[in-house]
């Protein structure tokens, strides 16, 4: 009898279910930064696109988070970012109108960030977002994942079937259930060979935050929360005396780090702030999500000392961001979690020295970013000091997205495949959502073709990106409104013409040089990098124009009217152009490591 009931309760369980289905062409799984610019970027390029999100809002980082300020990027008016910081400028009224603290140059309140995403997505007819679900299952067919169910709070379940399903979870959670390898914690130097990089490996990811908005009341008003549990001011003294960077500030000066527009502080900081060492990464989104709930309270901890001890009672939780029960963010800000292994991975060797390493990744761009290494461990000493370690603007390789195994499958956000010490720059906002761009863009391509994502051509995806106003390699000094933009993208990236990388403060830059010359000697090492075939010459003479004709012809280089060209001094700029008429040799397609196919 007591078999009869109990089958009877696991049918009517199973039964009352509200069981949704759908079948699509590219599931995302998270709208979080770069699961919002991989919908939006995926839907645009035809293909069928879904994104489920488990918080109300889209934009992770930038929005559901709290992080309403854009770590780096300024100078790459990249893509998607672009289009989205313009869209900020024009509802605030200009460039000059985000400037209102001193950690970016563009903040905003995430409530119009959410809005503003929405916007965007709102016009393609081909995406659907829907909330309130979480990611319980990869539905998979032998090695290729095929899709995911979820769940919502109320048990209801929703079953998607999809040609390419993009992982864009913030610290990788579907890449565990994939069955997808990934690496999670501190890397070894005898792995990597970075040099600041740990001597051996450890399971320590970076200090996470649970963001908070304040927002000024006037003067006179008391806003003071009631104390949180466990409150201890001695966690917080100092964190008016100076900047990550040993800069001295007062507390004024600590509070307007975050400031955002309409009198509103982004609770946001790192020195005795509301970073917080929680290792949750392989907990069950149960114990997790109790876990997390110390991140809240310490938040909490911060804003009522901010409150009570600096006695700022005038700045309360703003009441007109987060519909949560303590007005906090939807979501916490994880800086880390599981890194993919994929076809390529990222080191910063990579960034620091793209050209001499073994792979020549930087061929393989398909995101940029220029913000610095930058890990949070203040709130774990048995963390290693990695430092600020210096490196150029950057590029993110198509093969960091692509599983080594795994097929249907592409990663996006935080968890793509690069070490532990570079995720500390490739983690930030506005290059995670260029990665997200790129990561719909594979995406489409591949389901439009029904191709398999490993075997969509890495010039395919770049060209799709330069079509969509995006920058696949890191150049500071020729912008997308210059007429040889995206000629000087892809000659810069065939290696033919080298950039110069320079770290630089905390927005750091690489030069094409457009109007530099170069000598006969740069000029023919670069086109024997390119194909073996053509001979270095070694001749430290400046390249002409008639030169460089003529050295172009021999490398099967085509010409209509050779004799138009003169002894003419020719600039890297206009040799890029000749290269690019003439040779074409971006057309040759190359695999993930950089090499001519």
């Amino acid at each position: 009898m007591k078999i009869n009931i109990l089958a009877f309760l696991v049918f009517f369980v199973a039964h009352s279910q509200n069981v949704t289905k759908k079948n699509i062409d590219v599931l995302v799984i998270g709208g979080t930064t770069s699961g919002t610019s991989a919908g939006i970027s995926s839907a645009r390029l035809g293909a069928q696109t879904l994104i489920v999100e488990e918080s109300p809002w889209i934009g992770g980082m930038f929005t559901s988070q709290g992080v309403g300020a854009c770590d780096g990027n300024h100078n790459l008016d990249s893509g998607i970012w672009y289009e989205f910081r313009d869209a900020l400028r024009t509802h605030y009224g200009g460039a000059a109108a985000l400037e209102t603290g001193w950690v970016s140059n563009t903040l905003f309140e995430p409530s119009v960030g959410n809005m503003i995403f929405n916007k965007m997505a709102s016009k393609e007819k081909k995406l659907e977002i829907i909330h309130g679900f979480y990611v319980v299952t990869i539905k998979k067919s032998g090695n290729k994942v095929i899709g995911a169910t979820f769940k919502n709070d109320k048990n209801d379940v929703l079953e998607v079937t999809a040609k390419v399903t993009i992982d864009a979870t913030d610290i990788g959670d579907s890449l565990k259930i994939a069955g997808a390898a990934y690496r999670l914690g501190m890397d070894s130097k005898t792995e990597t060979k970075e040099v600041n990089a740990p001597l051996k490996a450890n399971n320590i990811v970076q200090d996470l935050t649970w963001v908070a908005i304040l927002k000024d009341y006037g003067v006179g008003t008391d806003k003071t929360i009631a104390k949180p549990e466990n409150y201890d001011a001695n966690h917080f003294a100092g964190s008016c005396t100076e900047t990550v960077d040993n800069k001295q500030i007062d507390c004024d000066k600590m509070l307007s780090y975050g400031k955002l527009p309409n009198n509103k502080y982004m609770i946001n900081w790192p020195k005795k702030g509301n970073d917080v060492y929680l290792n949750v990464i392989e907990m069950s989104r149960e114990d997790r999500n109790k876990e997390l709930l110390k991140a809240r309270n310490y938040t909490l901890q911060f804003v009522y000392y901010i409150q009570k001890d600096l006695g700022y009672k005038n700045l309360g939780l703003a009441d007109d961001e987060f519909n949560t029960s303590d007005l906090l963010a939807y979501a916490p800000y994880h800086r880390e979690g599981r890194r993919l292994k994929g076809v390529s991975f990222l080191s910063y060797n990579h960034v620091a020295e793209p050209y001499n390493q073994k792979e020549a990744l930087y061929k393989t761009g398909i995101s940029v970013g220029d913000y610095p290494v930058d890990h949070h461990h203040n709130q774990n000493p048995d963390a290693p000091h990695v430092g600020f370690p210096p490196v150029p603007s950057y590029n993110i390789p198509l093969g960091s997205l692509i599983p080594e195994k795994v097929d249907g499958f592409i990663v996006s956000d935080k968890a793509i495949s690069v070490s532990n010490l570079i995720n500390g720059a490739t983690r930030l906002q506005p290059v995670v959502l260029l990665t997200g761009q790129a990561a719909g863009t594979l995406a489409a391509l591949a389901a439009n073709k029904n191709q398999e994502v490993r075997n969509v051509s890495v010039r395919s995806v770049q060209q799709s990106l330069l079509d969509q106003k995006a920058y696949i390699m890191p150049i500071f000094d020729v912008k997308p409104t210059d007429p040889a933009f995206e000629t000087i993208q892809k000659i810069s990236a065939t290696g033919i013409l080298k950039t110069k990388g320079e770290s630089y403060q905390w927005a750091n830059r690489t030069w094409f040089y457009p109007d530099a010359t170069i000598s006969i000697q740069e000029f023919t090492e670069g086109l024997n990098q390119f194909d073996k075939k053509n001979k270095i010459v070694k001749n430290q003479e400046k390249l002409t124009e008639a030169k460089a004709v003529e050295i172009l012809t021999k490398a099967g280089g085509n010409f209509k009217n050779k004799e138009k060209y003169s002894t003419k001094l020719i600039t890297k700029k206009e040799l890029a152009i000749l290269i690019n008429e003439s040779l074409n040799p971006f057309s040759k397609e190359i695999d993930f490591s950089g090499n001519n196919k």
